[in-house]
């Protein structure tokens, strides 16, 4: 009788095993290493790294300081895009170096970070369950990037260790999921040139590191060549930086330069920054302050004195190119950053707080340098949108941006779907008035840069990242804000409508923009007419044309003409061949 209850026990632990077993989902597993196309973003030689996790290229080991060369091994920086709909993740890796150190813990030093865009552009973390052995291992699970659109593929950035190299990483997802890496950007970088606080040190984990916080924040490739002691402005970095084509040139070395003489210091500033001068003239560069210089509170007097003595030498050098007539050259102040007695972990690197006073600092100095502003409204406020699930809105944007560096368009419409999906270049998955497209605008050099759910931001987003930018237009057409009427009123509108009319501007300057009115839509018809005096006021206040052709798509009542409509929204065949027609005198001027 013993022996049958023991078989019988022994069947029920297996069937229950099989059971439990069956209720684990299988996981694929993806390599950023093995992808078909570079996907490890924050590199500025990425097809020349030896290992893929690399900050510099190979061939830079027979030039470089052996410590930076060495350091230059930790991933600090590098990050990867990727898309996916699945609802738990796991990231499993080894790095080569110690965890931890003794005033940063392992999730800085060793961890990895995850973010997700939800379909408004807005931000979002997925805290992990993570285990330190010899292969480390994060778990995300339960993930809700959006209720709106369930079963949605989401993009997401893995932040990648700060102070260690990777021997080999992978993300895995469960094999019913889809997952898929996204390209490289396509747009310039900010390059950051600096010390172990721009490596990342004292953050406590990457996505916290001011130079992470920064990147999402402009949402703009960023290369982080921060090295641990080893920021020294030292030419044969500075060489290597002037290959890159860089939207911005950041050389933050200060808290490491207290060694040298004041000639060394100003001799090592100026040689760095005619270098990068003599490769990209139209490059700005901007100097940073040692941070610790002006932080308030601090009782090491010796500390002080050492961080304001390299601060009055950087002050005497940017004064005296100035002077000299360098064009392109800032200087951000330690009190713009300013720390404090909260701000630190050991009275010089910054703990997360200070990170995120970096980072604030460094996106305000760099917003107003590159123009890039932003305001207190949503409309005022660039980001990126994944609404619209008939295509792929980053690869859009990469498509124009592509397009234009191969033949400058003559006109640019900016806008939504209705443009989106009216006809012409780039190619949208739908094509609602393709022939009257091919017949009146495609023959004008007519290019479409709509897109379809964007609302006033996200135009504002992609002019900023350099959709009008390299060539010379004759006419921009601006039709946006009809996506923003639920959430907006007529003032947020507006004020999106004139930071983005100043956008195009400053990167058209002499092309001839035009503004348009919204077009009338069911049931709205009232508030579109009223708004749209306001964007005539508008265009008039900043020296701009104002056309509103969606008048011709109303019936005698006011309403909108149903025969010219496919849902109310967006107009069929025969409205956009009254809205064509009604443009190209415009157009044509």
């Amino acid at each position: 009788m013993k022996r049958i209850s023991i078989v019988i026990l022994l069947i029920i632990c297996f069937f229950n095993k099989a059971s439990f077993s069956q209720n684990i989902p299988s996981y694929k597993w993806y390599d950023p290493v093995k992808a078909d196309f570079p996907v490890i973003e924050g590199q500025g030689w990425s097809k020349e790294t030896a290992s893929g996790y690399e900050r510099f290229p190979a061939r830079a080991e027979k030039t470089l300081n052996p410590n930076v060369w060495n350091i230059s091994h930790s991933s600090a920086g590098l990050y990867i895009k990727f898309k996916t709909d699945a609802q738990n993740l796991v990231i499993r890796y080894k790095v080569k170096g110690d965890f931890a150190m003794w005033h940063m813990p392992a999730t800085g030093v060793s961890g990895v970070d995850l973010y997700a865009l939800d379909p408004n552009g807005k931000w979002c973390q997925a805290p992990g369950s993570f285990s330190f052995k010899d292969t480390i291992t994060y778990k995300f699970s339960n993930i809700k990037v959006s209720a709106a659109f369930p079963g949605r593929s989401y993009e997401y950035r893995l932040f990648l260790p700060l102070y260690n190299s990777l021997s080999w990483l992978e993300i895995g997802v469960p094999s019913s999921s889809a997952f898929n890496f996204m390209p490289l950007s396509k747009e310039k970088p900010v390059l950051v040139y600096g010390t172990s606080i721009a490596q990342g040190a004292c953050a406590s984990r990457p996505g916290l590191a001011w130079t992470s916080i920064l990147e999402r924040a402009l949402d703009r490739p960023l290369i982080n060549l921060g090295f641990s002691g080893s920021g020294l402005l030292e030419k044969s970095v500075i060489d290597l930086m002037a290959e890159v084509d860089a939207k911005i040139y950041v050389l933050d070395c200060m808290p490491n330069m207290a060694s040298f003489s004041d000639q060394e210091i100003e001799t090592r500033l100026s040689v760095s920054i005619q270098t990068l001068k003599e490769k990209h003239p139209l490059v700005p560069i901007l100097l940073v302050e040692h941070s610790g210089g002006n932080a308030d509170g601090l009782l090491d007097t010796g500390r002080n004195a050492g961080y304001g003595h390299v601060n009055k030498i950087l002050g005497q050098a940017y004064s005296k190119l100035m002077a000299a007539g360098t064009k392109g050259l800032y200087l951000l102040a330690g009190k713009e950053i300013g720390f404090d007695i909260n701000s630190t972990v050991d009275g010089l690197h910054p703990n997360d707080i200070g990170m995120e006073q970096y980072a604030v600092a460094y996106e305000k100095a760099i917003r107003t340098i590159i123009n890039e502003p932003t305001g207190s409204y949503s409309t005022t406020r660039p980001v990126v949108q994944s609404r619209d699930g008939y295509y792929d809105w980053r690869n859009r944007h990469n498509e124009i941006l592509s397009l234009v560096k191969t033949g400058a368009p003559k006109i640019v419409f900016l806008g939504n779907s209705i443009l989106n999906y009216w006809g012409g270049e780039p190619k949208a998955p739908l094509a609602r008035g393709a022939e009257s497209w091919d017949k009146y605008l495609g023959p004008l050099g007519v290019k479409n840069f709509g897109f379809g759910w964007d609302q006033v931001e996200n135009v504002l987003w992609r002019v900023y990242h350099e959709e009008i930018d390299g060539f010379k237009a004759d006419k921009v057409m601006i039709m946006i804000g009809t996506n923003n009427l639920s959430a907006c009123n007529d003032q947020e509108i507006a004020e999106g409508l004139k930071m983005l009319v100043q956008a195009v501007k400053k990167r058209q300057p002499e092309a001839e923009i035009l503004l348009s009115g919204l077009l009338p839509r069911r049931a709205m018809e009232s508030r579109i007419k009223v708004l749209n005096k306001v964007i005539a006021k508008l265009a008039a206040q900043t020296k701009v044309g104002f056309i509103d052709p969606g008048k011709l798509l109303l019936d005698h009542t006011g309403k909108i003409n149903e025969s010219l409509f496919g849902d109310g929204l967006h107009p069929n065949e025969v409205g956009y061949q009254k809205l064509a027609v009604a443009l190209v005198p415009y157009l044509k001027k």
